[in-house]
């Protein structure tokens, strides 16, 4: 297979362009790598567009891996015709070359098997001929044999036909037919196994879609509730669409033979082809859910990992809880931790009053900005405590409800039990909330990536193409923002580019060796960091304390020398080059003839502008360039709710059928999709992401059932 003419066609990029990626990922560089550095060889696709590359490769090379391997099985029956091997050649999808591979496929006992023990199978092949001339009933009398039980004319028939109609369930073109019409005529059906048992499938007691129009999130609903056997459900088709394309390949004329041959269609498509072509449709419609569920997944857990941090303040973190307390966390700026407690916000008047005393004492003693709340049990009243407490602060105090998703996983790790030693792990989840708010993504790179709760049915996702596809989330992120060498985490090292978990640990004891490191030249001292490692992650890492500013810049070390001929070419001098001031550099480019300098320089255009770009925003961080999360000082209860009301709210989940938003009160309020805007949206990402802080209007409140109908359109 022309892998590069394949993708080229199908990601509609040049063929030159995915050649390049072909050769870029076989040459051992990652996908970070290459959208960074390497814009002028793919024509600037960025990452997400590369990863899809990379699977959508491995898929077509696992496809070419298996056609050699049926073409080997079958050759070694000495079956290989040149019309299979054309067929195997053609095939473009897993499906059809196993079609290809089934009349040859080892087979157990099947009613066919035994027929053909019987030495009924001329009788079938005469049969199939379907010759005017032919009499089935008086050239079955040949077959009796009662020795090898066949006894009459119909036992001999009745055998026969169990061969044909397993050789017309193996014709790769009729199950290709038949599948086809399915996923174009098919319905999906569901029903109750006990309509008398309420439960939360009930919208699918009696429920049908046509296969090609169901959404996603319905199949994952519906398979959850047939696995926990409260649904039941099949896929009905048109049979006789199916049919009659079985019988216009199968059936030649109208003879004896010919209605023995339409039997066994008949028999062939009910018994063997449609109960194959449903487990596969309904396999195909679960796949296309889950990816389309992990495409959600990964979407929402990028805008996570890329809200902006909450820079230099001191931040309090309230794990919340019913009977053992709320824990707490006083951290500064830069993550460390300064004080601990736990508190009973939720217990007796004096209790209550002790933890109020506390929570101010902790604000006056450590000048605390801002506290983070943990969104589990006990949030709603731990939220109202620390709103109403911070108005009797000397100082302005806000605070904001966190997504505490994973906490206790990170708390029970051997990694947190090496960055906080001295804590109980209690404690340890209240560090980490704080931190959430100072910085998320340096605090949720600790935690691994499905634990983090912002998506739909993810335990009933493919496990490890969930994992494969987060990683490559969180990788893309640490690698957009870079990460400053001289503190950053193992954890959050071992998601840069190229850096391996061995060699993470090699770059801290380095740096606990021998103090900061003072360039990005000096990561080549560190053991098993070798050239090619070196060339991966060197753009990626932040130098601030070195001499030379552009180690402190997304720039690679590969382009120093032309960002210093750049640099000339502008009209810098020595003084204002080693400033590291270049607010203006855009100004000044734009004097110049961008292809000329491209020329003089021998680097590509979208280089020159990446390096402009850094350059004029040294050690910026991306994520700054976002609106900042929404702070809050005070609290509402849903019973302060009223239809008709106005609010501002944060956008925490992003699903199918909607958004759920953040509104101020315990409950998260969810806008459907059909009241997000005006016009015709296939998904809510389309229009908002996770972080969003958007004006919301309530439509409606079930204070029993705790749900808040809000709109976007007023």
């Amino acid at each position: 297979m022309d892998y590069a003419k394949v993708l080229s066609e199908e990601l509609k990029i040049s063929e030159l362009y995915a050649q390049n990626v072909i050769n870029l990922l076989d040459e051992g560089n990652t996908i970070p790598f290459i959208a960074r550095y390497r814009k002028e060889m793919h024509g600037s696709m960025d990452d997400q567009l590369i990863r899809e590359f990379s699977e959508k490769l491995d898929y077509y090379r696992n496809l070419d891996k298996r056609r050699e391997e049926i073409r080997e099985l079958i050759s070694a029956q000495e079956k290989l015709t040149d019309d299979v091997s054309a067929a195997l050649d053609k095939a473009v999808i897993l499906s059809e070359l196993e079609d290809i591979y089934r009349p040859f496929r080892p087979k157990r006992k099947t009613r066919a098997s035994v027929a053909k023990e019987k030495g009924l199978e001329p009788l079938a092949l005469a049969i199939l001929e379907q010759k005017e001339d032919f009499l089935p009933l008086l050239e079955s009398e040949k077959f009796i044999d009662p020795e090898k039980g066949v006894d009459d004319v119909p036992l001999a028939l009745a055998g026969a036909m169990d061969i044909i109609a397993e050789q017309i369930s193996d014709d790769a073109e009729i199950r290709k037919s038949v599948r086809k019409i399915t996923n174009s005529e098919g319905v999906v059906e569901v029903k109750a196994v006990d309509e008398q048992n309420e439960s939360v499938y009930n919208q699918y007691y009696s429920f049908n879609e046509s296969v090609n129009k169901i959404p996603s999130h319905r199949i994952l609903a519906i398979n959850r509730g047939e696995k926990e056997g409260i649904l039941k459900v099949t896929v009905a088709n048109n049979d006789d669409q199916a049919l009659q394309s079985i019988y216009g390949s199968a059936v030649k004329g109208k003879n004896q033979s010919s209605d023995i041959v339409k039997i066994a269609c008949d028999d062939a498509y009910q018994r063997l082809i449609y109960p194959s072509i449903e487990r596969e449709v309904r396999n195909d419609l679960t796949e296309k859910a889950a990816e389309n569920a992990i495409k959600v997944f990964a979407t929402n857990l990028k805008q996570l990992l890329m809200q902006p941090p909450v820079k230099g303040k001191v931040a309090l973190g309230l794990d919340p809880g019913y009977r053992t307390g709320c824990k707490v966390a006083v951290v500064d700026p830069t993550g460390k931790v300064l004080d601990t407690a736990v508190i009973y916000p939720t217990h007796s008047k004096e209790q209550i009053e002790r933890s109020r005393q506390k929570l101010l004492e902790l604000i006056e003693k450590h000048n605390v900005d801002i506290i983070s709340i943990g969104n589990g049990t006990a949030s709603k009243e731990t939220e109202m405590f620390a709103a109403d407490t911070i108005k009797q602060a000397n100082r302005k105090v806000s605070y904001m409800v966190v997504s505490e998703a994973g906490a206790s996983v990170y708390s029970a790790s051997k990694l947190a039990a090496q960055e906080l030693p001295e804590l109980d792990l209690t404690l340890r989840s209240a560090v980490s909330i704080a931190r959430r708010l100072q910085d998320p993504l340096a605090e949720l790179v600790k935690i691994e990536p499905k634990a983090i709760g912002v998506g739909q049915y993810q335990h009933d996702m493919p496990q490890k193409k969930l994992g494969e596809s987060l990683d490559g989330v969180v990788e893309d992120c640490v690698n957009s923002v870079g990460v400053d060498l001289n503190t950053a985490s193992p954890a959050l090292l071992s998601r840069v580019s190229g850096l391996t978990a061995a060699v993470c640990k090699n770059i801290v004891a380095y740096r606990e060796e021998n103090g900061a490191f003072t360039s990005r030249a000096e990561l080549k001292k560190v053991p098993k960091l070798g050239p090619k490692a070196f060339e991966q992650c060197a753009g990626f890492l932040r130098v601030p304390e070195s001499s030379n500013p552009l180690d402190n810049t997304g720039i690679h070390p590969e382009s120093y020398a032309a960002t210093m001929q750049l640099l000339n070419i502008l009209g810098y001098t020595k003084e204002e080059i080693s400033s590291g001031n270049f607010s203006n550099i855009a100004a000044r480019l734009s004097r110049h003839s961008i292809r000329e300098i491209s020329e003089t320089l021998g680097i590509g255009i979208p280089t020159i502008l990446d390096i402009t770009k850094e350059l004029s925003k040294p050690g910026r961080d991306p994520r700054d360039e976002l609106p900042a999360p929404m702070l809050r000082t005070d609290i509402l209860d849903i019973k302060d709710l009223k239809e008709g009301m106005e609010l501002k709210g944060t956008v925490r989940n992003v699903i199918d059928f909607g958004v759920f938003v953040d509104i101020g009160v315990h409950q998260d309020g969810l806008v459907h999709i059909s009241q997000i805007c005006d016009k015709y949206i296939r998904h809510p990402s389309e229009v908002l992401k996770v972080g969003d802080i958007i004006n919301v209007k309530i439509l409606s409140i079930d204070t029993a059932k705790n749900r808040i109908s809000l709109t976007m359109r007023f």
